[in-house]
Parts: C-alpha cells; sequence; structure tokens
C-alpha cells in the first residue's frame, strides 16, 4: 500500500472503530444519500472530510476531484461520501457547510458543492457572506424560501458539528483528508498520487487473498 494512505501510530484502533461509527454508520436524517455520489453497489468508499472555505479543498475539488469522479465514480468502481470538517480558523466555512447542507435537503448538495467551490474566492473573505451564498444557492436551483427557513431554524448545523467531530476523532487534523477503506491520507493530492493507491484498493477488493485453510 502506498505510504500515504496509512494509519498514524496509535490511532488504528480509533479510526478502525471511531471512523467505522461516526462516518460509515448512516444516522438518520444525516443527509448521507444526498452527499453521497456513485453507485451504491460501488466496492469501494472514498470519505472526503473538507472544508469549503479551505483553498486546498479547493484546488482538489476543481481540479482533482472531477478527474476521480469520471474514471472511478462514473465507472462504478468506488463512491464518495462528502464530510463537512469546517476547520475554526475560517470564519465562513461552517456557515458555506450549512448552506450545502440545507441544499441536500432538496436534493441539491453537488450542485451547491460545486458552485462552492467555483466561487471560493468570492464569498470566503466577505464579512457577511449570507447574500452570495444565497445567490449561490439560487443558482443551483434550490428553493430560497425551504433554504432561508432552515438556515434560520439551523437544522443542519448538528449534522456538520457531528460531521467534524467524526473527522476528529479519526484523527483527521487538516483539509482535505481522505478516508479510504481502512486508510487515512491528507493533502491536496495530485491525481497521479491518487491512481496507484487507488488502484490497488479496487484490485485487491476485486481479488481478495485466499484465506489459509
Amino acid at each position: 500500500m502506498d505510504p500515504r494512505l496509512s494509519l498514524p501510530v496509535g490511532l488504528t484502533c480509533a479510526l478502525a472503530l471511531g471512523l467505522t461509527a461516526s462516518l460509515a454508520a448512516q444516522q438518520p436524517d444525516d443527509l448521507r444519500a444526498a452527499r453521497t455520489k456513485g453507485s451504491p453497489t460501488a466496492p469501494v468508499t472514498m470519505y472526503i472530510m473538507s472544508d469549503f472555505e479551505c483553498p486546498y479543498c479547493g484546488d482538489f475539488a476543481r481540479t482533482t476531484f472531477p478527474i476521480i469522479e469520471r474514471e472511478y465514480v462514473a465507472t462504478g468502481k468506488m463512491k464518495v461520501v462528502f464530510v463537512n470538517m469546517p476547520l475554526p480558523m475560517h470564519k465562513n466555512a461552517e456557515p458555506a457547510a450549512e448552506v450545502a447542507m440545507c441544499a441536500a435537503k432538496q436534493n441539491k448538495f453537488w450542485e451547491m458543492h460545486d458552485l462552492l467551490f467555483r466561487n471560493q474566492s468570492q464569498w470566503s473573505d466577505l464579512d457577511d457572506p449570507a447574500p452570495y451564498l444565497l445567490g449561490l444557492a439560487d443558482s443551483a436551483g434550490v428553493d430560497r424560501a425551504a433554504l432561508t427557513a432552515c438556515l434560520q431554524t439551523k437544522a443542519t448545523r448538528p449534522l456538520v458539528q457531528a460531521d467534524y467531530d467524526g473527522s476528529v476523532r479519526t484523527g483527521a487534523h487538516a483539509t482535505p483528508s481522505f478516508y479510504i477503506e481502512g486508510g487515512l491520507m491528507s493533502g491536496d493530492e495530485p491525481i497521479a498520487v491518487f491512481r496507484p493507491i487507488l488502484d490497488s484498493i479496487i484490485a485487491a477488493k476485486a481479488h481478495p487473498p485466499a484465506r489459509a485453510r
């Protein structure tokens, strides 16, 4: 296995238990389906722990992720699940995450995801990002009245916090981070780094080693 994809020393149990419980196990109303992309029967799952304001996450979303989507998700080899990890130093990351999750309630998460990252430089430093974020939601086809009600009641804030807490429990401390079938990987790596890692995991899933008798 590529050394970039490994379990940090001392965190093996935390990852095996914490990630499985916190991220892999679907909870009621966590909007997991809306923020999952790919076939439900795909043999490999990648959890993307990301921050909408993080510039490295933005670069990954705009450059590497479309290739991963084309080569691995669209072909049925893998599915991806977006996990919110808004870092405290990014003042607009949490509001953006809440907007995205409210959009997920209308099955518009990925449309919002793409617009947030595509226009990241336009809203990330705003003192009041709400008007701009609402405008992006309009462009994504999100119903404004339902979105406003969702935001006013802070309906998705607990989901965003639960995502963040679960990510931290796995040992993820930076964004973007990726949990792929038992391994934790961090950093905005190019597709040339992802390909051998994903290919080896997919191959191992397709041809598991025979059990010793």
